[in-house]
């Protein structure tokens, strides 16, 4: 069989074969409303924990664990490295692999402290948005017009509900800054993965947008930025009533369980206030405070804000693995009986 050699024939051949494909996701991509790029977005950051969830426990645990947990991770890293020296002659690939992951996450790391830069970044991104809604700012407008366009006649969330929704999210992160600032002691030792920090940092921007993109219809409608509680509707009004008290209690508690954390001697076993039923207490109310966002800014019609619904799920499961990671150090330091009959971080489910 002939084969054909000339260099113009072959890409011509290539570039017809892989055109429609590219043209079919140049059209997905192009169809999107800002709305739906926040939600791809927290999906593909969902995805991505949950492919790592799904390594091998050894491979794992050096991606994933840091602070205290970390210490048994490099420990594996190392053992590993020792047993290669040992039996170089039955080295494999699998040897290999995890010894470059070791030294890959060894060489990335950046100090747990950097923490910090989430909320900072969080309350950046809060200030930012509420300058361009007051001084009628460019990319809003932008934003919220594109996202009018790609649903004009789509259900909206009222401007009350967007600004609850962004009111929530700077009060969560304006206590966390407090909290990282004068309660929680972070050691100087202690370390991450470079990756939880550009995973932390992406989040908290994107969570700056959605906030308020599904409401896009209510900003660019409103007459004066005064009125924001013209369009209120009974619907509304009792999403506010519902998911106001359950932010605030899951608001207030995490306080509670971070001051916990924060005076308990060095790797010692929490057990106070919802520390008695959740190993992850803090984690229990981070997916709650979410859950509240969620559902206080649902549009009309609609019981959940999908955009805010995918930034849940990556919470629930980012914050899920971590969960089970703790579970497990507990258990190994303290014993099995020192976490059984706890749910890890959500009631009845996990």
């Amino acid at each position: 069989m002939d084969f054909p050699t000339d260099p113009v024939v072959c890409t011509s051949t290539c570039s017809q074969q892989s055109s429609p494909y590219l043209a079919t996701l140049t059209n997905i991509l192009s169809t999107l409303s800002p709305a739906q790029w926040c939600q791809s977005f927290f999906l593909f950051y969902t995805a991505g924990v949950t492919a790592v969830a799904l390594l091998p426990k050894d491979v794992k645990a050096l991606v994933v664990e840091y602070g205290a947990r970390k210490s048994s991770a490099t420990a594996q890293g190392e053992g590993t490295q020792a047993q290669e020296k040992q039996h170089k002659d039955r080295k494999t690939a699998r040897d290999k692999l995890i010894t470059l992951i070791a030294q890959v996450t060894t060489l990335t790391q950046v100090p747990h402290a950097w923490f910090a830069w989430f909320y900072t970044l969080s309350l950046a991104c809060s200030a930012f948005w509420l300058g361009q809604y007051l001084y009628d700012g460019r990319l809003l407008h932008i934003i919220a017009t594109a996202q009018f366009s790609a649903a004009p006649n789509g259900p909206s969330v009222t401007l009350v509900q967007t600004a609850l929704a962004w009111t929530m999210m700077l009060l969560q992160a304006a206590r966390r800054a407090y909290e990282d600032a004068a309660i929680m002691k972070p050691s100087a030792k202690s370390t991450m993965w470079v990756v939880h920090l550009v995973l932390g940092l992406g989040f908290y921007a994107g969570m700056g947008v959605a906030v308020w993109v599904e409401g896009s219809v209510a900003i660019l409608s409103i007459e004066s930025k005064t009125k924001v509680f013209d369009d209120a509707n009974a619907e509304a009004l009792i999403k506010i009533a519902l998911t106001t008290p359950a932010f605030l209690y899951a608001w207030i508690n995490q306080h509670r369980c971070h001051r916990h954390l924060a005076g308990l001697e060095k790797y010692s076993l929490p057990s106070e206030g919802l520390f008695c039923r959740f190993v992850c207490a803090h984690y229990t109310c981070e997916c709650l405070l979410y859950l509240a966002m969620a559902v206080g800014a649902a549009p009309q019609g609609q019981w959940i804000n999908r955009t805010l619904l995918c930034a849940l799920l990556f919470v629930v499961v980012n914050l899920g693995v971590t969960a089970a990671g703790t579970r497990r150090w507990y258990a190994q330091k303290f014993g099995a009986e020192a976490v059984r009959g706890k749910w890890n971080m959500i009631p009845f489910v996990f």
